[in-house]
């Protein structure tokens, strides 16, 4: 308060505004940081791993080459983006009411939040790079049911949450503007997810999934920079 005025940014409760700056920042760091290391990854699977064809889970497989690495980042990029979630975005969008929390539990819970902290429990049995190795092998422990359940609950859980922040902004003051792009960004990431099931038809599975796990970042980072836009307000 400065004079009897609040000076905070419309729609931001009373917290700390350079918290959720901070949180904002780190949100679109670790997005980059998330897709970043899978596009590189891929430069060191061998000739016989396909980025059109074989999933993002198979480069952290157990016995993957520096599985370890996607491991790490990935779990760091979920702590960053759950702590986002709650202490960054909740905060600016909290004048949407239940609509406001709701999303971002959701999105805190999502694909690329709590699936991918949990990533060091999600690895899979193999590669289907790897000789030997099968679909049927690949799900027959804790790690590869783990990954599939999750992926699936948590892609289901990321569409939900836009559609609940789009709702939210609609009734925070400057946060109008942003609903359809949240909202479009979930309609995209549902519409890849099916495409990825057909690909599997025609080898491309890989590729859609790819679009799906660069769309979901892409939308948590414009989250992240409209929350900026408005601390900056």
């Amino acid at each position: 308060m400065t004079g009897g005025v609040d000076a905070r940014p419309p729609g931001v409760r009373p917290s700390s505004v350079a918290a959720v700056r901070r949180w904002a920042i780190v949100a679109i760091v670790a997005q980059v940081a998330f897709v970043g290391s899978w596009l590189v990854a891929a430069s060191w699977q061998g000739p016989r791993y396909s980025s059109l064809a074989h999933s993002i889970s198979d480069m952290y497989a157990v016995g993957a080459p520096y599985g370890a690495f996607l491991v790490v980042v990935f779990t760091l990029c979920g702590a960053a983006t759950i702590l986002f979630a709650w202490l960054s975005l909740w905060p600016t969008l909290w004048a949407g009411g239940w609509r406001a929390a709701v999303g971002s539990g959701l999105l805190g819970l999502s694909i690329i939040g709590l699936g991918n902290l949990l990533s060091p429990f999600e690895r899979e049995a193999c590669r289907l790079a790897d000789a030997g190795c099968t679909e049927a092998a690949q799900s027959a422990t804790l790690g590869g049911i783990l990954d599939f359940v999750l992926s699936l609950v948590g892609l289901v859980l990321y569409v939900a949450a836009g559609f609940f922040l789009a709702s939210a902004m609609k009734r925070v003051p400057g946060w109008g503007r942003w609903a359809w792009p949240t909202r479009w960004v979930a309609v995209s990431v549902l519409v890849l997810v099916m495409a990825t099931g057909l690909g599997t038809a025609v080898d491309l599975s890989g590729l859609f999934e790819r679009l799906v796990a660069a769309t979901a970042a892409a939308g948590v980072a414009l989250l992240a920079w409209g929350v900026l836009q408005r601390a900056r307000a």
